[in-house]
């Protein structure tokens, strides 16, 4: 299977019914996860995880593209050795590669973050393309509180994000661009949507200045919520129609797709919030609205599978159906009754 354009590939990756599998956790990130369920993080044990999932028969329906670490694009099916980019991309399942170093302290803040990895980058795209990756995938973090997030770490957060796009595609690397509003704090809804919508202008001015191809980009965003200590939990229907008036304001229609982020959401809220903005804008919305989830697609095929090569198929049938709600999701099909 080859993709032949930048648009192309985009278009692909954000084409009705299928959303992009986060499986680029970090091995701290990961062995968080393998803690919560006994297994030991080994190069193998995260292998044979990464394998279950990708494994997954079916999967391609409603997986158009994976989001791999660097120790991953490098790994093989546990079968027959097969590399994962070359498993993937025979079954129409586009590889992508995390390619931040991650966020740290910006200075001349207080203790806010800006991510790094510019350095060297343009040698890496190179090499992930050589190893077959079609897409990447960079995050920035932004904080809301009493004071954040400043204007400094908007703007420096935003040009990384752009010099970062236009990297890749020069490269020939559609980039995803994940501005990501934690949740985390008591803010209201009212707060997130202000900061969103501060965010993605100037992520898009800064993106539109580096002569970023909007055709062959992903935006991947927040979905605008309450902060996880609000006293006040906006509901499903408040969270869609905020978060779809943001994305009006900011988004141009150029870009294909939007590929949520779950941050942090329960499986089903998640589920059920791109549901409800996809009703919202039915067969009118300028973009693709899907996902690009980690934990809210892997979490119950997780724990399934401890590690245990007998729990393989209940894991297996366990990340299946979580995708394909999610699927119906991307047409404003699901609903929780499904569950």
């Amino acid at each position: 299977m080859s993709w032949n354009s930048l648009p192309e590939i985009a278009n692909t990756m954000v084409e009705k019914g299928r959303g992009i599998l986060a499986a680029d956790e970090s091995t701290p990130t990961c062995t968080k996860r393998f803690d919560s369920i006994g297994v030991d993080s080994t190069e193998a044990n995260r292998n044979a995880y990464r394998d279950m999932l990708f494994t997954t028969s079916g999967m391609e329906e409603f997986i158009s593209g994976v989001i791999l670490f660097d120790e991953t694009i490098r790994q093989s099916t546990v079968k027959d050795g097969t590399p994962f980019p070359e498993y993937l991309t025979n079954l129409n399942v586009i590889p992508g590669i995390k390619v931040d170093k991650g966020a740290h302290p910006l200075p001349g803040t207080e203790g806010e973050k800006v991510t790094e990895g510019l350095d060297g980058l343009d040698a890496r795209l190179k090499e992930y393309f050589e190893l077959g990756a079609r897409f990447a995938k960079w995050r920035a973090v932004i904080t809301i509180s009493e004071t954040e997030p400043s204007s400094t770490c908007v703007a420096a957060n935003a040009h990384a994000l752009a010099r970062y796009a236009a990297l890749c595609q020069e490269n020939g690397i559609v980039p995803i661009v994940e501005p990501e509003i934690l949740m985390d704090g008591s803010h209201t809804i009212e707060d997130s949507f202000v900061v969103t919508e501060e965010v993605l202008h100037s992520v898009f001015y800064e993106l539109y200045g580096q002569n970023v191809l909007l055709e062959g980009m992903i935006l991947k965003p927040n979905m605008v919520l309450s902060g996880y200590k609000c006293s006040e939990q906006a509901s499903i229907d408040e969270v869609a129609e905020m978060t779809v008036t943001v994305l009006k304001r900011c988004v141009p229609s150029a870009v294909p797709g939007i590929a949520f982020l779950s941050g942090g959401q329960s499986n089903e809220n998640a589920t059920a919030r791109l549901n409800f903005m996809n009703k919202i804008l039915g067969n009118h919305s300028p973009w693709n609205l899907t996902y690009s989830y980690g934990r809210a697609l892997q979490a119950p095929s997780l724990n399934a599978w401890r590690g245990k090569e007998e729990n393989v198929p209940v894991a297996q049938d366990a990340f299946y159906k979580r995708a394909k709600l999610n699927s119906l999701a991307t047409k404003g099909d699901y609903s929780s009754d499904m569950e």
